[in-house]
This record gives C-alpha cells, structure tokens and sequence, in this order.
C-alpha cells in the first residue's frame, strides 16, 4: 500500500492576513516611492529632464549635497573620537567619578534630534547663556558666533554618540582581562595593548558604528536647520524649502531620490567591504574585564581634563533648559536669573490648559499607536519568513525594510505626493486623511527596525515548544498567543517602547506630514527656538523638553535597563508569598 501525504489545511485566515500584509506593503511602502519617481521624470505621459536642470543649475541644491557628504565625512571622524573616549572614560580606564560621567554620557539616549540641538542653541546661540558671558567680556565679538558648518558639527559630534554607548560598551566588556594581564606581564606598554589587542577586537563593532554615524550625517536635518545658518545647510533642510513652492516640489523630490540613492550605494559598498574585512579577536575566555589604570601622571591628568570637560559640554544644556523651565518669561528673556525669578507657573500651565499638553497628546498618541502597530506587523511578518513554506513569502522580508534604505524625507514625500491634501483619499475629509498620513508615516519609518529585532527574537524559540503544543491539538493561533509570544515579550515590549521613545520628538517626518491643527511637539519645540518665537513659547518649550527627557528615560529605564527586571523578581516574590500562604 503506498504511504499517502497528507496534505495540510489551507487555512483561509492566514491567506487573508497575507493579502492585507501585502497590500499594506505595496500601498504605503513600495507605491509611494515609485509615485514619486515617475512623478519627477514622467509628466504629462512623456519623460520629462526639466528637473535635472533646475537641479545642477540651482547653487543651492548643489552646495547642499556637497555639505552634505561633507558633513559626512566629518562626522565619521569626530563622532568616533569623542565616542570612544566616552567608552574609554567609562568603561576602560579607571577614571574617577566614571559612574557620573556615564550618566552625562548617556544623556544623548535621551535627549536628540530637534530637542537637543534647541539646547545647544540655548547655551551657545546669539541670546544663549555662554554668547552673553562672552559679550559682557568681548562686546565687539559677533553674538551670530555660533552658527554654520563648525556649529553643526559640534552639536551633531556630541548628538551623536549613542551607538558608542550601547554597542562599543558591550563590545569594550567583551573583551578577554586574562590575555591583557598575559600582554602586561610580558612587558606590553598600555598604549600598544589597546592597539595590537583591544583595537582587533573593537574593530567589527567601529565598522558598523562608521555606517550608521556616515548615513546620519548624510541625512542630517535638525542641526542644520537650527544652527546652520543660510551658509551651511544640507540636503534635507533643502528639501523642506524645496517642497513648500509648487514650482521647486519637483527638486525637493528629486533631492529625496539622490539621498535615497546615494545610501543605497553607500550600504552595499560599505557591506562588501566589511564582509571583506579580516577581523581578529584575540578574546577566547570571557573573564571580566577590570579598569586599565593610567600609570603615566600627565596621561591621567590630561585623560581627567578632557572627561570632565566632556561631562561639561553634555550637561550644561540639559541644567539650562531645567532651570530655564523653572524661571519666569522675563528671567527668560533677559538671562538674568535671580531666586525670584523660579516659579512653577509653566508646569502648572502644562497641566492646566489644553493648548499646553496638546502637543504632548498629539506626541504620545501618535507615537504609541505606531509602535504597537509597527511590532504587530513586524511579529506578522517575521512569523511567515520564519515559518516560511514558498519562496514568495520571502517578499515580506524585503518589502518591510525597504524603508531601512531611505531617508525619512523620502519616505514622507512619496506619502505626501500620493496620499496628500489633493487626493484626499481616506473618508474624503481632509483632517481625517492628514491625520491618517501621518501615523502611516511614523508605523512605515518604524518598520525595518521592528521586524529586524522581533525577527532576531522568533530565531530564538525553541521550535520544540511548538511541536508540543501542536500534538496536544492546539491551533496555531492559541500556540502563537500562548507559547510563542510569551517566550519574545520581552522583546517586543523592548522594541516598542523604543520606538515609541525614538518618534516622540520627531521632527524629520512630522514637519511633511503633520496638520496645523494637531502639532506635535518636533514642531512645536523647533517653532520655539527660532529668532521670531515668543517668550511665553520659548518658556513653554522648556517645560516641554525636560517632561519629555523624563518620559523618554523611563521608557529607557523599561525598554533598555533594569526596570524588566524588577518588575519579574517583584512578580516572583508576590508568586511565592501566594505559593507560602496557599
């Protein structure tokens, strides 16, 4: 008799899933970037070459890309050095007070994008604290000083140094103590340790850091929007006064598509050459590193300034704006900061008036909901590669980290060029379809990173926990809700509190997409730190970004520290005192 396959159910759930999946991909993924392509080179049914035109004969469009890669490559230099030292001081070498410089260190985790350069402009800007103490010594100095290409590398050196945080200092941890002391007791100098056995080591976790600070630059919007001045601004501040004219849409558009192409490019080089790197780790056990103390009295003494004066540079914005959130609109307005000018008005205002906390509201609401659902569709996704049965469904991996290679500009004007105002497509209502635009757009930016961290979770569950659950005759939807995502929670919450943490200041994709009517904060705190704002919206902007580091540290604290962690030993000590009285 011969053996019969029996051949699987095809279950009408998943197919439909798939369709919407699919459907979603192409409708706000795929199409909205070819839209805008063809919309830039065909009008009218022909091929049109106007646009290469008013591109290369625009001064301002072409210097914009040149800053661009120029700021680029500036930033790969000095970010990497100031980072690393940021590691070094804290993790390496035995500096004292490390525990407080980490804390300072990290405070870019916290504090960025359009928040963080309003800060720097607060100190540093013609009304700052530090311009004002120089014009009371130096009165014919220019109070303008701080603005331009070195401004922005400034803010965006120190902006910049949290992937040095979170991937070096793991990488600097992983490092073998035993082959050091071997090193030192073979007569090894400290410097050429760090040379010939931490650099080897180090080197993969450089590379990637290179790529991402590289592609940061590249796309670079709040700094130089803020602090750039009409000398030095880069592609993306360009595209946004681009596309506010209907005659120069067109060059923003195609400005998006350049940076666009221009990552691509840059990713795949970049990857051939780290596939191509010969990296050794001389690391073989994983004894616990301890503190390098730096023997040489000049060495240690130049390494101690230059921490502290890190330090300095970190956190003196962040006291500025917490004490400025704390003083009345004319301390604010004339810098001079007695003990009367403290006052809780601006908290009070924040927690009593609905204009106030609307930004917050419009902020949290947006940027929850497209967390959640950029980790639902991730954890979709990622269920199908992992389980997957055709080829084809290897389309939901490519199709979810398309967005991974554009620029958020890009992604926002192919939304705005095929969704927008004039299409008026969702419900037919104007507000509803704008409001609409704008969570696709924070969920489709959100993408590539969910599903690369839940995906990297689902290759971690034991397939045999499955089976089990299958034997014992239960659906695929009870193991999935019951067995699978118990095992990757922690992850999935990881994922979304981060993200929710990364858009609540957005300003990259909020200032194409979002409704005058419901600002978010991105936009409220830039609006703030322009020249022409008002001193009640400057107070409140302080208010605004010291609530916000607040909420973005305990989304830390539960995403990235130890606050998992409590609550499950909390959880178990309540199971066990049930467990005792029962």
């Amino acid at each position: 008799m011969k053996n019969q396959t029996k051949k699987k159910p095809i279950i009408i759930q998943t197919i439909i899933l798939k369709l919407v999946i699919i459907w979603a991909i192409f409708a706000f993924v795929i199409f909205p970037n070819v839209n805008l392509f063809t919309g830039v080179f065909y009008q009218n049914g022909q091929f049109s070459a106007e646009v290469f035109k008013k591109v290369f004969h625009s001064a301002r469009a072409m210097k914009s890309l040149t800053n661009s890669f120029i700021l680029a490559f500036t930033l790969v230099i000095t970010v990497n050095i100031v980072g690393t030292l940021c590691v070094l001081f804290t993790e390496y070498w035995d500096i004292k007070g490390a525990k407080i410089l980490r804390l300072a260190y990290m405070s870019s985790l916290i504090y960025g994008g359009v928040v963080l350069v309003s800060g720097y402009k607060y100190v540093y800007g013609a009304n700052g604290l530090l311009t004002k103490l120089l014009l009371s010594t130096f009165p014919n100095m220019n109070p303008n000083w701080f603005v331009g290409y070195g401004a922005v590398v400034f803010v965006m050196t120190f902006a910049c140094t949290q992937n040095h945080m979170m991937f070096l200092k793991n990488a600097i941890h992983g490092l073998d103590y035993y082959t050091i002391e071997a090193a030192k007791n073979m007569g090894a100098s400290g410097m050429r340790i760090f040379c010939q056995i931490v650099m080897p080591v180090l080197k993969p976790t450089f590379f990637a850091i290179t790529i991402l600070t590289f592609l940061t630059g590249l796309g670079a919007m709040a700094a130089p929007l803020i602090v750039g001045g009409d000398d030095f601004q880069t592609i993306n501040p360009m595209i946004i006064n681009f596309a506010k004219s209907s005659y120069s849409r067109d060059v923003a558009s195609f400005l998006a598509i350049l940076l666009g192409i221009a990552t691509i490019i840059l990713l795949s080089i970049f990857s051939k050459i780290e596939k191509g790197g010969n990296y050794i780790s001389v690391s073989k056990t994983k004894a616990k590193l301890q503190k390098q103390k730096i023997n040489n009295p000049a060495w240690n003494v130049i390494a101690h300034v230059t921490a502290y004066i890190m330090f300095l540079i970190y956190v003196i914005p962040i006291i500025l704006v917490i004490i400025y959130s704390l003083c009345d609109s004319l301390s604010i307005k004339t810098g001079n900061i007695t003990l009367a000018s403290f006052t809780l008005e601006n908290y009070q205002k924040l927690f009593t008036s609905v204009e106030a906390v609307k930004p917050y509201l419009v902020s949290i609401i947006y940027s929850l909901l497209a967390a959640v659902i950029a980790a639902v569709i991730a954890i979709i996704c990622a269920r199908f590669v992992r389980n997957t049965k055709h080829k084809y469904d290897m389309f939901f991996e490519y199709g979810i980290l398309v967005p991974w290679l554009l620029p958020s500009t890009l992604i926002a004007l192919g939304l705005t060029t095929t969704y927008g105002e004039k299409h008026a497509i969702l419900f037919n209502y104007v507000l509803v379809g704008t409001l609409a635009l704008m969570l696709i757009g924070y969920t489709v930016a959100k993408l590539p990173f969910s599903y690369r961290m839940i995906k990297a979770a689902f290759f971690g569950v034991d397939n045999d926990l499955e089976e089990a659950a299958k034997c014992m005759g239960a659906s695929t939807f009870y193991t999935m809700v019951k067995v699978v995502l118990p095992v990757i929670l922690p992850a999935i919450m990881s994922v979304i509190i981060l993200n929710f943490n990364g858009m609540l200041s957005d300003y990259d994709l909020s200032v194409f997409l979002y409704h005058p009517l419901f600002q978010p904060l991105g936009i409220v705190i830039k609006g703030a730190s322009d020249e022409t704002a008002s001193i009640d919206a400057k107070a409140m902007s302080f208010v605004y970004t010291v609530v916000l580091m607040l909420l973005s540290s305990v989304a830390l604290y539960f995403g990235q520290g130890d606050g998992m962690n409590r609550i499950k030993r909390w959880k178990q000590r309540r199971l066990k005192k049930t467990v005792v009285k029962g």
